[in-house]
């Protein structure tokens, strides 16, 4: 396990999806630790004094590829003191710091695995998701919502997915919108997949009932959740009412 390092870093580029979702591509000055899908770092606005203490900090999940250690990318959403300060005082070409990796928002493939991810709590994901190739042996399934098409601010990564990963699906909630099913991307010729995939686009917040019964065996099925608070309780709990135990939910409790 890499030991986590504090590292200065620079704000490369600033995307903004709107609605106070941003995404911020940092990078370190030099490269940085490697860890594994689903761990986070902490980020400070204020300068770093090494002979001091940490300044305050907010943790955020690395959505950038472990293999990518020249650079670190994080997506947020205004909701706090901290993130708006993000929002005012973040530009391209200021520097912060971040210490990393941490967490243990690890998933665990070795069964089929189910993921709900509430607006930038995708960011939990993105790493694991960068790294499914049409050999995946589990089944693997993503429920992502957020508040609107546009917001679904790694779509694109969850559509690549779709087009090379047999075992992949996926379903969209949009709370803006009413519900629709959707053409996935068209297949490789090459690949031997089928030319296209039904992808679903629900209306309104991630239920677990809305996608229980497309899961295959769901006894057997690991589920992880990322998302705001009130999310991860709701779903958590709709899991336990199904039978789930404490043992096959995992939690990502980023705020």
């Amino acid at each position: 396990m890499a030991v986590a390092q504090k590292l200065r870093c620079r704000v490369e580029r600033i995307l903004n999806h709107g609605d106070h979702v941003y995404t911020v591509d940092l990078q370190p000055e030099r490269l940085a630790p490697r860890f594994r899908p689903g761990q986070f770092l902490h980020l400070a606005l204020d300068e770093y004094d090494p002979s001091g203490f940490w300044p305050e900090s907010r943790v955020f999940s690395m959505a950038n590829s472990p293999g990518e250690r020249d650079r670190v990318r994080i997506s947020y959403s205004v909701r706090g003191r901290f993130t708006a300060r993000m929002e005012q005082e973040l530009e391209e070409e200021r520097w912060v710091w971040v210490k990393l990796p941490y967490g243990e928002f690890v998933i665990d493939d070795s069964k089929d695995v189910v993921m709900f991810a509430g607006g930038t709590g995708i960011t939990a994901f993105t790493a694991f998701l960068s790294h499914l190739g049409p050999d995946c042996l589990r089944r693997m399934y993503l429920v992502y919502g957020a508040r609107s098409k546009s917001l679904l601010i790694y779509r694109d990564l969850v559509d690549k997915c779709l087009h090379i990963v047999p075992r992949f699906h996926a379903t969209y909630f949009l709370e803006d919108a009413a519900g629709s099913k959707d053409k996935g991307p068209t297949a490789d010729a090459k690949s031997g997949h089928a030319a296209s995939v039904d992808v679903w686009e629900l209306p309104g917040r991630i239920t677990v009932s809305a996608v229980w019964s497309s899961i295959r065996e769901p006894a057997g099925v690991n589920f992880y959740i990322s998302g705001p608070p009130q999310m991860l309780r709701t779903i958590s709990q709709e899991l336990r009412e199904r039978g789930i135990s404490d043992e096959s939910i995992r939690i990502d409790a980023w705020e």
